[in-house]
């Protein structure tokens, strides 16, 4: 569970190598037990050691956007490599969440 941290009110998501429709299912369920269960403000995806992501991954991310705007939180992205950061632009993400430098 070394993935996910509290720091403050941000909850930081280390996201895997391979993002795939397997994987996001646990990581959606366990952000999602976190936010219930934790005062969480903000969702940090750290995107350091990815090297691949498909649809479900974008899937990931709307999902936990959409429950942590209701919340009146953000969702932001770090460390996004050139091919994860075209995949948030395609798939117009980047325009509801924060792609950080």
């Amino acid at each position: 569970m070394d993935d996910f941290k509290v720091i403050d009110n941000y909850l930081m998501i280390k996201m895997p190598e391979e993002i795939d429709h397997h994987k996001s299912t646990y990581i959606s369920k366990t952000a999602d037990d976190f936010i219930l269960r934790e005062k969480i403000g903000n969702i940090v995806f750290d995107f350091e050691d990815t090297r691949f992501m498909d649809s479900s991954g974008i899937g990931i991310i709307m999902g936990r956007y959409k429950k942590i705007t209701y919340f009146g939180g953000k969702v932001y992205t770090i460390n996004t490599d050139t091919r994860i950061r075209r995949t948030l632009m395609i798939s117009g993400l980047h325009k509801i969440i924060e792609i950080m430098e």
